[in-house]
């Protein structure tokens, strides 16, 4: 796994606007069991590109792990603001509804 994180960071050292490669370093790190960097990654990455739906979905799931469930709610909110797709917006939906 920390190979994966070095080359996925050195990429993004090159080419910082890399959506897959962020969302790589994202998943790594909640892989790895590190959701706090895992959100923050995320958040570089909707920044860059708002309608990336699943970052949205894991971001919050990662906020959910930290316990912080308001921000979960509005990560989700803000995902099925911003995407276009049907399927993507149903899961940020149902995961919205389980928080209640």
């Amino acid at each position: 796994m920390k190979n994966r994180l070095n080359a996925l960071k050195q990429i993004l050292e090159q080419r910082p606007d890399d959506t897959l490669a962020r969302y790589g370093l994202a998943m790594e790190h909640l892989k790895g069991g590190s959701p706090e960097e895992a959100v923050a990654e995320f958040r570089k990455l909707i920044a860059a590109q708002p309608d990336y739906a699943y970052a949205y979905y894991h971001a919050g799931r990662a906020l959910e792990r930290l316990g912080r469930l308001d921000e979960a709610r509005g990560m989700y909110r803000d995902g099925i603001a911003h995407t276009t797709d049907a399927h993507a917006r149903s899961e940020l939906q149902a995961a919205l509804e389980l928080l209640g």
